[in-house]
């Protein structure tokens, strides 16, 4: 039985990316990493071909809305442009791939926590994952409904001229890595089924350390090949946080 893990003091949410990274190679985790991780290539890499081969049409369209008080700011705001298209294209893409890996991402966080608290926890197979669809699908139902009200009003201040170029894209990239953390915990905490308002409430104790996590895994979501295996690694670092800050106060009985 693998000894029960002990929580870092004082790490950060940069702290948990790279703990994912590491958590990836533990023996007997491989099965359970495998389909995420193949979906994740299949789907974003495709998506980020397609999206290199509009970079060059849609690049000069978004500078059209650059006002002309503002064009001696074209050196900076051009690489603006760039990271906005590929903050939104990387997270609605991520988002897309999470939706369909969601039931094999919380099959993975429920076996890395089993081993990282000295506890296994049976395997739930193919079909404790369709038992579990239904209450999969309704949570990310739910992370949808959080996330479309407010995507809607970033994306409307990218077509006010300058803010749209200077404001928007660093609100944009806060929010993304604030809705990747709770994508990514959404996981553990909902394999003890505890409700996604509890959870919102419970990282947001540790925002600065929650958004740390989300910002790193948004830029990796953004570099083409490491994006390709981010997935995983992200669904380990959330398990291995919620082991470290929060299942003392929310586990429940294992499924």
């Amino acid at each position: 039985m693998p000894e029960p893990r002990r929580a870092p003091t004082g790490a950060n949410g940069f702290h948990y990316v790279a703990e994912g990274w590491r958590l990836l190679s533990l023996p007997g985790l491989k099965r359970f990493i495998l389909v995420p991780m193949l979906l994740n290539i299949l789907l974003m890499g495709g998506a980020f071909w397609w999206l290199f081969t509009r970079l060059e049409a849609w690049i000069p369209q978004l500078m059209g809305y650059v006002p002309s008080w503002l064009q001696w700011l074209n050196y900076l705001l051009w690489p603006l442009a760039v990271i906005s298209i590929l903050l939104v294209f990387s997270y609605l893409f991520s988002t897309l791939v999470n939706w369909i890996a969601a039931p094999f991402n919380g099959l993975l966080a429920e076996q890395l926590e089993g081993r990282l608290t000295g506890k296994p926890l049976p395997d739930s197979g193919f079909v404790g994952i369709l038992k579990d669809l239904p209450r999969i699908m309704k949570r990310e139902w739910l992370k949808l409904a959080y996330y479309l009200p407010r995507a809607l009003v970033l994306l409307a201040l990218y077509f006010i001229p300058g803010i749209g170029q200077t404001v928007a894209p660093v609100l944009w990239f806060v929010f993304s890595a604030w809705m990747l953390a709770i994508q990514y915990c959404d996981y553990p905490f909902d394999n003890h089924k505890v409700s996604f308002a509890a959870m919102r409430q419970s990282l947001r104790r540790h925002k600065l350390h929650n958004l740390q996590f989300g910002a790193l895994v948004s830029l990796f979501t953004m570099i083409p090949l490491v994006n390709l295996f981010i997935m995983p690694v992200a669904v380990c670092g959330a398990t291995a946080m919620w082991v470290d800050r929060y299942r003392a106060q929310h586990a429940l009985p294992p499924r």
